[in-house]
């Protein structure tokens, strides 16, 4: 079962590139706390405290494709690292604005957004170049797994330090590290010898129609949807939690029941990491939408539970299939994305998410301001169930050549 990890960790630099991507991308879950408990102090308003989070989303989408394009041509490690030292730059000056300018807070979180890290994008496009076949699959489900421990570990970081320090040192810590990360990140880049352009695939030609927008793609176009509507999806469980959270005035329970998704979601993405059959996209994506449709007959008002805690196992199934999910997802983006034009690809992704993310908090929030804690939960559904029928239009790769005298392995 560990086969796949063992060959995959012994490819020279995949363990220290993907390490120093995380650390580069640590700050991004524990940004939004930061930012909130700031800006309200100044404020006392949470929707200015959104509104300058929502800022931050909004810069780091726009230039995804742009730095994508950037990353493609070569040169990623310099890219990364003065995307960090103005992000950090960036953060810096917001946590020690004065109070009385938190206006100014609005576009500084704009114009620093668009310098958000882009490693993601970067080390997503570079596992083609690295892996094959079983070893290609698990990097993207380990990459999707681990990304959960960020999910896990940077909020509770960030509050700890809010809690104890106060906001503004909380976002210096997230800046220190997001250039730690960046700069190790870079420094691994160029130990892999991995900094210059992709090779261009030879199907793709040097003709004038080569450099058309991949939004031309319809495979490609099909996928970012799908990654817009099942990040919306994801993120409306997690508002349904704080929202069932607060009406019960028990806000522990928010990380109580945030951690065992996660924790779920990590088993899940661990487990088919592990796995060597071929991942198949449409199985991963209706079983990660029936995992949030399962939650509906157990939430108020069709179920009113003695304890919110009490839906925690079934939480713990309903993670189980969602890193894989967005593991295969990323694997199809890599495939189906020219050699030369990856980061590109995963520069979009990353605007997709951003897009979902960011209409995934007014969209849940309407849906249980007027339906209560089971219309946010349907309406999750909804949206990962949509993801789900969409994959069934995206076409399967050309298959990578078997090495002489191997099996074919089945899909997973």
């Amino acid at each position: 079962m560990l086969s796949n990890y063992r060959r995959l960790f012994a490819v020279p630099h995949v363990l220290s590139l993907l390490v120093w991507s995380l650390i580069a991308r640590f700050y991004t879950p524990g940004l939004m706390i930061a930012v909130t408990f700031l800006v309200e102090d100044w404020t006392g308003s949470y929707s200015l405290a959104g509104l300058v989070a929502g800022a931050f989303t909004l810069g780091m989408a726009l230039v995804g494709p742009l730095r994508g394009r950037m990353a493609d041509r070569g040169g990623t490690d310099t890219l990364v690292l003065v995307c960090g030292v103005v992000f950090t730059a960036g953060l810096l000056v917001l946590a020690w604005l004065p109070g009385s300018l938190w206006w100014l807070s609005l576009p500084l979180a704009l114009g620093t957004g668009l310098f958000g890290t882009p490693a993601n994008q970067v080390v997503r496009a570079l596992w083609p170049r690295l892996t094959h076949g079983p070893e290609r699959q698990a990097i993207y489900a380990a990459e999707a797994t681990t990304q959960e421990l960020l999910f896990v570990f940077s909020p509770i970081l960030t509050a700890g330090v809010v809690a104890f320090a106060g906001s503004r040192w909380a976002l210096v810590m997230l800046s220190l590290l997001g250039l730690l990360g960046a700069v190790g990140f870079a420094l691994a880049l160029r130990r892999a010898g991995v900094t210059g352009p992709a090779p261009a695939e030879p199907a793709a030609g040097g003709g004038p129609g080569r450099r058309r927008s991949l939004l031309r793609r319809p495979a490609l176009v099909v996928l970012l949807v799908m990654c817009m509507l099942m990040v919306s999806g994801i993120m409306g469980v997690d508002m349904v939690i704080v929202a069932w959270s607060n009406e019960l005035e028990a806000p522990h329970y928010v990380m109580v029941l945030a951690s065992v998704w996660a924790l779920g979601s990590l088993v899940g993405g661990a487990a088919v990491g592990a796995m060597r059959g071929r991942p198949h996209l449409v199985r991963r994506s209706f079983a990660a939408a029936l995992g949030v449709v399962v939650l509906v007959p157990f939430v108020p008002p069709f179920t009113v539970l003695p304890t919110p805690l009490l839906i925690a196992p079934l939480l713990f199934l309903s993670g189980l299939a969602m890193a894989p999910m967005l593991a295969v997802v990323m694997g199809r983006l890599g495939e189906l994305a020219p050699a030369d034009r990856r980061a590109e690809a995963f520069g979009w992704m990353a605007s997709a998410l951003g897009a979902g993310g960011a209409a995934a908090g007014p969209l849940a929030g309407a849906l249980i301001d007027g339906f209560g804690i089971a219309g946010g939960v349907v309406g999750a559904g909804v949206l990962v169930l949509a993801a789900a029928l969409l994959s069934i239009f995206v076409p399967e790769p050309e298959p990578e050549p078997e090495p002489r005298g191997a099996v074919p392995a089945p899909q997973a």
